[in-house]
């Protein structure tokens, strides 16, 4: 009989602790939409960026419930320089941004905030967010690519988005500063049959890159510079088809700090037809 109460006490017990993780698991679905854009605050243009782990890095970190909590998973902006999430909750946000540009959050050695350019919101139904951010690099083309001798070939002026002495002023300050990271390190064509080319959707075959022989191309900085894409016997431009290029450049300098991923500032995308 002891043990006959005994199973029935340990079923109920259970019982009741499954109908409470069922309860849990009945909270609304995350519902709300964040749209954004990432603007050159000289400018007003979009900061164009790569689609992926090498673009624009977005970071809620929902304040509602107070401070150090958890960072809801990371996403990241289209090559556009938008972003949106549509399955947010309802609260009160920390908005952080990691990209090609003056980083947003600056803080010293010990962690101590030197600057905060994030921004608080609250997420309820569609929040529409704009950030105006400082560039490194400006990307553009100059005239439009052709195809000669089976290559395409184009045409790119890099120039700084920041000054060297207003970088050096607001980066130095966070630690570790070196006069290498200003370097302009490498100066990127990207080709591929996707109109999202860039450097997560590039072919390989024919992407081509200018990579400097003692560490730095600042002497093209402001230049026009020609840069062709590669050709091989074994895989030539596609004659009769349509692809896309994009040009990018970066410096020597990682966003986060710390996180090595050096981010590329980007040109928009154009169509070339392969004849």
């Amino acid at each position: 009989m002891k043990k006959t109460s005994f199973f029935i006490s340990l079923t109920s017990l259970f019982f009741l602790a499954s109908c409470s993780m069922f309860e849990l698991d009945n909270y609304p679905a995350p519902a709300e939409t964040l749209q954004g854009e990432v603007v050159d605050v000289a400018t007003g243009e979009p900061v164009l960026t790569d689609q992926g782990s090498e673009g624009i890095r977005v970071r809620l970190i929902e304040t509602s419930w107070g401070d150090n909590v958890t960072p809801n998973p990371d996403f990241f902006c289209m090559p556009d320089g938008t972003f949106q999430n549509t399955k947010v909750f309802k609260g009160r946000y920390n908005v952080q941004l990691d990209g090609p540009f003056i980083p947003l959050l600056r803080e010293d050695e010990r962690g101590v905030p030197i600057a905060d350019e994030t921004k608080d919101i609250d997420i309820e139904g569609v929040t529409q967010v704009r950030f105006e951010v400082q560039p490194f690099l400006n990307v553009e083309w100059v005239g439009e690519p052709r195809v000669v001798n089976g290559k395409i070939q184009a045409q790119v002026r890099v120039t700084r988005g920041v000054s060297e002495s207003e970088f050096r002023e607001k980066i130095e300050p966070m630690g570790g500063y070196s006069n290498s990271f200003q370097n302009l390190i490498d100066i990127q064509l990207f080709v591929s049959y996707s109109s999202s080319v860039g450097y997560r959707a590039r072919d390989e075959r024919w992407s081509n890159e200018i990579k400097p022989a003692n560490g730095s191309l600042n002497h093209l900085l402001g230049e026009t510079v020609t840069i062709e894409s590669k050709q091989t016997a074994d895989a030539p431009l596609p004659s009769g088809r349509i692809v896309f290029i994009r040009a990018a450049a970066r410096i020597n300098y990682d966003t986060p700090a710390g996180s090595g991923t050096r981010r590329y500032n980007y040109t928009d995308a154009k169509e070339v037809m392969v004849k």
